[in-house]
């Protein structure tokens, strides 16, 4: 589906889950559910805060649907109440206890899964050594894909301070990969 399709049926659910039809908003949990939690997932580094903060986002999001401004892509709009979710619990669970940086073993299986699984639990301990607003613009760029416009509008911020901000995430994980992995190398 196009871009402008896409915005103009989100429109549409949008306006009619504003006017309480429930079904609208099930199509539109069911549209953005998987990425809305991957995001959060990648921000957290856990499945069980992932499904908790994506509840909570579109909560949050029908909550608020009335402030819902159909010129923006109600993609744009539900990612900046993820991105803003995830940050909120990440900085409530620190107050409280430490985060675990490490994702639970991959489990027996063949070498090359075992490697994978390896390399994705490096990745994701490094992504959570960046600051917050470091991960969560190289998280909307690589692993949601987002433009560095669609960012800019996701996270309030010009589109010159998201690559800035892009280089400095990328620059601090590769050199947290490569300590690592000479670490490892030892």
């Amino acid at each position: 589906m196009g871009k402008e399709l896409e915005k103009a049926r989100d429109g549409q659910l949008v306006l009619r889950g504003q006017q309480g039809d429930r079904q609208a908003l099930n199509e539109l949990v069911d549209h953005y559910h998987g990425a809305v939690y991957r995001l959060a997932y990648r921000i957290l580094g856990s499945s069980e805060d992932a499904a908790d903060v994506t509840q909570s986002t579109f909560l949050s999001a029908f909550e608020n649907l009335h402030s819902y401004r159909p010129e923006f892509k109600f993609f744009s709009w539900i990612y900046r109440i993820g991105v803003n979710e995830a940050l909120d619990f990440q900085r409530r669970r620190q107050g409280g206890e430490c985060l675990d940086e490490s994702l639970p073993d991959q489990g027996p299986g063949p070498e090359l899964v075992a490697r994978h699984g390896q390399l994705q639990e490096q990745i994701q301990a490094a992504l959570m050594r960046l600051s917050d607003e470091q991960r969560a613009v190289v998280v909307l760029r690589h692993y949601s894909e987002c433009s560095y416009s669609e960012i800019g509008e996701i996270l309030a911020l010009p589109e010159k301070t998201v690559k800035s901000r892009l280089f400095e995430g990328r620059r601090m994980l590769a050199g947290l990969l490569a300590k690592e992995a000479d670490h490892a190398g030892r």
